[in-house]
């Protein structure tokens, strides 16, 4: 079975970039399909970039994108410019079949989630 593993959370100060990482164990990542989401309390969870198996990638903002290292089994989330402020969990999905990358119903395994936070 699929398993992702994620970084552990960490803090960056505004207008730096932050890589997360999700290593995938058990099961072969290059058939799936890597969306990332970010979850703020009180908020749905929203899609904020997507990977697909030819590393073809989709983002909600240009400051943010997906990418994949086929060879090491792992999926990416690069973030540039963070907020001051910023704050949210962040995980990763993976899917064999993702019609809607935003969709989180789309999604058959999911990340743990990282908090990362932006702050002088």
């Amino acid at each position: 079975q699929l398993q992702l593993e994620q970084a552990g959370g960490r803090w960056v100060q505004p207008g730096q970039s932050l890589r997360l990482s999700c290593t995938a164990s058990g099961v072969s990542l290059d058939t799936y399909r890597v969306g990332w989401f970010r979850q703020v309390p009180g908020k749905e969870r929203e899609g904020v970039a997507y990977a697909d198996v030819t590393s073809y990638g989709l983002s909600a903002e240009e400051r943010c994108y997906a990418f994949r290292d086929f060879a090491n089994n792992t999926a990416y989330l690069q973030m540039n410019n963070l907020h001051f402020g910023e704050t949210a969990a962040y995980c990763c999905a993976a899917g064999k079949s993702v019609a809607d990358w935003r969709n989180t119903a789309t999604y058959d395994y999911w990340g743990r989630g990282t908090q990362d936070t932006a702050s002088s």
